[in-house]
């Protein structure tokens, strides 16, 4: 077994999500959402570090790296599980952090993932958005939703990611997971492809660029179920990032755009539990309603709020009112709650109650 491959296996006996190398400091790994040391491990050297990290790479990638100083892909080991690599250099030498994606898919029953949230993978069309900092665990909830999908319907899915993740295995529907860099040139040109490849579905790993985001809901507006992740926090914030990629006058008409493609918006935290032994996924849930596309044609979005609350009877929630709940039930503790909270007056009464 490499070197490398033993402190992977160390970062999944241990149950951390990430390990961190880097020249000049010994490894450490992010447990229960904290990094610390891997106690007995040497320093690395630059040199050491980047044979280490050249071994697991393809010809082609290492080149990348050496090219642009920057390299993202997957590695996996059989039987333990895949990873996502990212190569950097810092001031010390080269880099790297891989975070572990389990090799079996978390079902949403064993996640225990809201009916609201599991129902998304009945849609038949439309763009759903999974939405969280990263380390959320918006991964494996979008990989959850698309599982039962797999396990429930007949569909031609394509997955646009970089680099893939979760790899699914055919069920009832048929996969062609796509990675940028290695079967596409980006994003852009698969999700043009993706519309003309007879897809019912597509997963489109990262939603930042302009053209992506237009991509995404034209593919939904067509009659696909268009299911990407952005780095927001709450629903409202999802809809002005979207709006905001434009200039300003595009924005309306991608106001209406997302109006009449938005199918739902699932926004993810994970929090660490009182007791410090776990963490928590709390979502705010945004599901599409006959008022829904009017409020973002006016780019009212202070008004989702309301919509959400009127919606409590089909799944809907704000973020506010389930991290209020899971600190008064002790689950997470005030502080938490508060810190990551939008109405933090409303929070102030619980720091002193969860945190002693």
């Amino acid at each position: 077994m490499s070197e490398l491959d033993r402190l992977l296996q160390y970062l999944k006996e241990n149950d951390g999500s990430d390990l961190h190398l880097s020249a000049g400091l010994q490894p450490r790994i992010r447990e229960k959402g904290k990094i610390r040391l891997i106690e007995g491990e040497p320093v690395l050297g630059d040199e050491a570090l980047r044979g280490m990290l050249r071994e697991i790479a393809s010809p082609r990638a290492w080149q990348e790296f050496e090219a642009t100083r920057d390299l993202d892909f997957a590695y996996g080991i059989e039987g333990m599980a895949r990873f996502r690599a990212n190569y950097f250099v810092q001031n010390q030498g080269a880099a790297a952090v891989f975070r572990i994606i389990p090799e079996e898919i978390i079902s949403v029953e064993k996640l225990g993932l809201s009916e609201a949230i599991a129902g998304l993978a009945d849609l038949n069309q439309g763009l759903v958005l999974v939405t969280g900092p990263t380390g959320s665990g918006k991964s494996t909830t979008l990989a959850a939703i698309v599982d039962k999908l797999n396990r429930t319907y007949a569909r031609h899915v394509v997955t646009i990611e970089d680099p893939v993740e979760f790899v699914h295995q055919n069920q009832k529907s048929t996969f062609s997971h796509r990675e940028v860099g290695l079967h596409t040139l980006g994003f852009g040109p698969a999700l043009r492809s993706a519309i003309r490849q007879d897809a019912d579905v597509i997963l489109v790993g990262e939603m930042r660029e302009r053209e992506t985001i237009s991509l995404a809901m034209t593919a939904a507006e067509m009659g696909m179920l268009v299911f990407g992740t952005l780095h927001t926090n709450n629903a409202a914030k999802t809809i002005d990032r979207i709006i905001d990629a434009f200039p300003a006058d595009e924005q309306n008409m991608v106001r209406l755009s997302l109006s009449e493609s938005l199918a739902g918006i699932v926004s993810q935290l994970l929090l660490p539990t009182a007791d410090g032994k776990g963490r928590v996924a709390v979502n705010e849930i945004l599901l599409r309603t006959p008022g829904l596309p009017n409020i973002i044609r006016e780019g009212n979005t202070p008004m989702l709020a309301s919509v959400i609350q009127s919606g409590k009877a089909d799944g809907m929630q704000a973020m506010d009112d389930v991290l209020f709940q899971l600190a008064k039930d002790g689950k997470i503790t005030g502080r938490d709650a508060y810190m990551k909270a939008t109405d933090k007056p409303r929070f102030e009464g619980l720091m002193g109650d969860a945190d002693g």
